[in-house]
């Protein structure tokens, strides 16, 4: 790009937004929160380097709930002696309902939710690991997606763990469709689930150091070629701009 000078003739200009002080180059305000991947430098070409993201405080919900939220937790709390110490929270949210679950409890409350006639929550469609980094102490969290075909409902259960003690009891017992999905968390979270038949990696191979999807790991890679072309991995692409 070019710009003329006093006597008209044109002369170099640097480009907005080309320079070091691109936003994907801003250093995030903390590990987790800005940025992608709690990244810094060069490394994020996603084009959300300039991402600041706003932290939601999860509080129980206030009844009535609505919808047929309120019957489940009451079919819950009917059902499961041990209701008030293993349930944390109960968040309604956009039109979803979850329970928060103490880890240590989470196969329990499973099995009522499965077997109770008033609940009847057959299938468990996913579980999945989050990772809550510089959000929550404890924060590895299992996600669980429950359907109820018999009433044609949905219901999420979520427990959260320490990186320090990863451990909950594995559902695989309860719900088959867990098998894989609990050996998925445990290799990209390293959540152990215990109890689970053949707790073991899927995706990467079985000596790697690490896990990849927590947000403290490093956005590094392999170099990948394709066509002739090298592509680096993405902590040694070019800023995005």
């Amino acid at each position: 790009m070019t710009a003329p000078n006093d006597g008209g003739v044109p002369v170099p200009v640097t480009p907005a937004g080309a320079t070091s002080g691109a936003p994907a180059e801003y250093p995030p305000a903390s590990p987790a929160g800005r940025g992608m991947f709690g990244n810094q430098g060069s490394g994020d070409v996603s084009g959300f380097g300039g991402l600041v993201r706003r932290r939601q405080t999860i509080e129980d919900a206030p009844r009535p709930y609505g919808s047929y939220f309120d019957e489940v937790r009451d079919a819950l709390e009917e059902a499961y002696p041990a209701f008030g110490d293993a349930i944390e929270k109960v968040v309604v949210d956009r039109g979803e309902l979850t329970l928060h679950i103490r880890p240590e409890r989470i196969a329990e409350v499973c099995q009522v939710m499965r077997d109770d006639m008033a609940l009847r929550f057959e299938l468990c469609s996913s579980v999945s690991g989050v990772d809550y980094l510089g959000a929550d102490a404890r924060r590895l969290h299992v996600v669980y997606q429950l359907t109820s075909m018999t009433y044609r409902r949905t219901v999420r259960l979520e427990a959260a763990v320490s990186v320090e003690e990863p451990h909950l009891p594995s559902v695989t017992s309860i719900y088959p469709t867990a098998d894989w999905q609990e050996r998925e968390a445990y290799d990209m979270f390293g959540i152990v689930f215990d109890g689970h038949p053949n707790l073991t990696r899927i995706l990467m191979p079985d000596d790697w150091e690490g896990h990849p999807q927590r947000k403290d790991y490093p956005l590094g890679g392999v170099p990948v070629e394709y066509k002739g072309a090298a592509i680096p991995p993405p902590d040694r692409r070019r800023s995005y701009q």
